[in-house]
């Protein structure tokens, strides 16, 4: 049974404390066996369980369809945690519903508030976030697809790449270069419907962790008025406010996945015989257990502190955000590591659940903001608050 002690921690209200209860029997009712096989259908169909469950309602405000008059990053770091514990693909599709949608949520007008948020919530459209490029992953103001202005709309041309939920989306919030300006602030953003003409995301991608992903290719692709999302140049600063949202969400998924991984090892330490007593006897296991337990513990901590500033305290939490997806997502892979390790040979066995963490963690380290461009937001919001 996973540590929930840290539901005591202040960081939390007590409907947070029901939110993780709910959830935890609703997880174990739900995600004992998805069935992977087909991943494109697995996740069109914990989707639709989800949005049944009414765990999609804190994606999006209230005003559309949700929980909390305005996204709740503790309510969202919590249920990434717990589905990621149980599912990875599970937190997969819950995630992609909140930063799919989130710009709207936070930029969108209301007509496009009411025509997406409430069918995301509902789980009947499924959201995606169009930013990666094949030549600008975190570079992103140097973007290249486009968006010319016409009497008619905007027309597109351009790739994306590496785009969860690329094949299966309803739609995508997409950023291209709209030439207000060099660099960043030249960027707007769009909602691009999936069956819009000259728009194609038939290009997979396979990963160790099978998830929907895809390439994303827009020729001469016609989009209306209607489809700005905010302000035209502001697309940037849209984005990394979107992200900021959901970026302490991510240290949540790799919590989730190094709390499971310690809960495997912990169970395996006790049942594997060594000589007259059992792993959990051995004083390098208990070693290893330890530090497990530092890292979730630390991880944790990074993570709901986190999100308490940015619901409790309003701030703008760019720095603890940084702070709590690299450690959380960093010490999560040292964590399954070390699983892997005390589970031996049966560990790196294909189907055994410390297998499946191990390719599930790698690309948190990854997406939205490698670990490498958190420590540079870490270094510079420390010089910044230095020179003060």
């Amino acid at each position: 049974m996973s540590d929930r002690t840290f539901l005591d921690w202040p960081f939390f209200d007590d409907h947070h404390r029901r939110l993780a209860d709910d959830l935890e029997t609703w997880c174990v009712a739900n995600l004992a066996d998805v069935d992977h096989s087909d991943t494109d259908a697995a996740c069109r169909a914990l989707v639709r369980e989800l949005g049944d469950g009414g765990w999609l309602r804190y994606c999006v405000p209230a005003a559309w369809g949700g929980v909390h008059e305005t996204l709740d990053v503790r309510s969202l770091a919590l249920i990434r945690e717990t589905l990621a514990r149980h599912d990875g693909l599970a937190d997969f599709a819950f995630a992609m519903q909140g930063l799919g949608s989130g710009a709207i949520s936070l930029f969108g007008s209301d007509d496009q508030k009411r025509d997406y948020l409430p069918a995301v919530a509902r789980g009947e459209k499924i959201a995606a976030f169009a930013l990666t490029e094949p030549g600008t992953g975190s570079d992103v103001a140097n973007l290249a697809t486009g968006a010319v202005q016409d009497r008619e709309g905007y027309t597109v041309d351009g790739a994306k790449t590496y785009i969860s939920n690329g094949g299966i989306a309803d739609f995508y919030v997409l950023f291209a270069r709209t030439g207000e300006a060099p660099g960043s602030k030249g960027i707007s953003a769009f909602i691009v419907d999936a069956d819009v003409p000259g728009f194609d995301a038939s290009e997979r991608i396979e990963v160790i962790a099978p998830h929907p992903l895809a390439t994303l290719r827009f020729d001469q692709t016609p989009l209306p008025h209607s489809a700005l999302l905010g302000e035209r140049g502001r697309g940037f600063a849209q984005a990394m406010a979107t992200l900021d949202v959901f970026r302490t969400t991510v240290g949540a998924a790799a919590l989730g996945f190094a709390r499971r991984a310690l809960d495997e090892a912990t169970v395996r330490a006790m049942a594997r015989k060594l000589g007259t007593g059992t792993l959990a006897d051995n004083a390098i296991v208990q070693s290893m257990l330890a530090e497990m337990v530092l890292d979730v513990d630390a991880s944790a901590l990074l993570i709901y502190r986190a999100a308490w500033l940015r619901d409790v305290k309003g701030q703008r939490n760019s720095r603890e955000a940084a702070l709590a997806k690299l450690h959380a997502t960093d010490s999560a892979q040292a964590v399954i590591d070390k699983a892997v390790q005390i589970f031996g040979g049966l560990g790196v066995t294909v189907g055994v659940p410390v297998e499946r963490l191990y390719r599930e963690i790698r690309a948190l380290r990854i997406y939205e903001g490698a670990s490498e461009v958190q420590k540079v937001v870490i270094a510079r919001n420390h010089l910044a608050e230095f020179a003060q």
